[in-house]
């Protein structure tokens, strides 16, 4: 479908102006013709040239636009995702651009506007390889700038009616009440069902309107009748095995993209059309677009 930059170019033009391309100059949407020696187009009228890539993460890249649109169907193609030097090898870039291209691939793909409802469960994991692996100064008995895991936080609304739920995963900075209850507020709709573990960050909930039932893990119970996280806890399955398998492994400063990937891969694996490659590249948006 995209065997040269201008078919990817003309794609792009299609997704981004739906309506046609305004005319700043004339004051409404005219005819545009593409300029043959670079990738912009030109009012047929007043000679206005409109650059599609401008505002979006292909401004200012060197890189083919078929090299993009190559990235993006290769990291769309998998569950687990790829590497940056599996990406090297593939489209023939260099690692430096490899991993430029998937940081901001990944940066198009934010969370912050999922909201969840109907059923929803809550739950934590931890990042971050065992204690007695790490270097003596980075054990937290150390005391010299000591690292421990770094925690997670997850919402995923169970499927209704044949479809799947949407998920919602955050590094925060611990897992208070403090923390936690605010991002559940932030994305959880009222009056919903909530179902988490027995941790006591969770005993608000109530208080706030919800429906809050819980598993006591620590006493061995892991489903009772509806009542169960082992949907949020399939998730973090998939991010670990991504993390463990695919990148070994992530720090603390690149984990939110890493995070913010695997929750666009799970909240759009029932996208149609150009399946999941179409979700990555409707996601490319104008920042200067009104």
């Amino acid at each position: 479908m995209f065997p040269d930059d201008a078919t990817c170019l003309e794609y792009l033009v299609v997704s981004l102006y739906p309506d046609g391309i305004h005319c700043p100059t004339c004051q409404k949407v005219t005819k545009h013709h593409r300029d043959a020696s670079r990738p912009s187009y030109t009012c047929q009228f007043c000679g206005h040239h409109e650059h599609p890539m401008k505002g979006t993460i292909f401004e200012g890249s060197a890189t083919s636009l078929k090299l993009w649109f190559d990235a993006i169907y290769l990291m769309a193609s998998t569950r687990c995702g790829i590497s940056a030097k599996q990406l090297e090898r593939e489209i023939g870039v260099t690692y430096k651009t490899a991993w430029r291209m998937f940081k901001q691939i990944r940066s198009m793909l934010d969370q912050d506007e999922t909201f969840l409802s109907g059923v929803v469960e809550m739950d934590e994991m931890y990042v971050g390889g065992k204690d007695k692996w790490k270097h003596e100064a980075k054990r937290p008995h150390a005391g010299r700038g000591a690292v421990s895991k770094t925690p997670v936080h997850g919402m995923v609304q169970r499927g209704t009616d044949g479809k799947h739920g949407r998920v919602v995963a955050k590094v925060v900075a611990d897992t208070k009440a403090d923390t936690l209850i605010p991002r559940a507020k932030m994305h959880i709709l009222p009056a919903t069902t909530v179902f988490t573990d027995e941790m006591r960050s969770y005993n608000d909930l109530e208080d706030l309107g919800y429906a809050h039932d819980r598993v006591n893990h620590s006493q061995g119970v892991y489903v009772s009748g509806d009542v169960h996280t082992n949907t949020i806890e399939g998730f973090w399955a998939t991010v670990k095995r991504g993390i463990g398998g695919t990148y070994h492994a992530v720090s603390t400063k690149h984990l939110q993209s890493y995070l913010d990937e695997y929750a666009f891969r799970y909240n759009n694996r029932d996208a149609i059309g150009l399946g999941m490659t179409g979700a990555f590249l409707a996601a490319v948006v104008r920042k200067d677009a009104s």
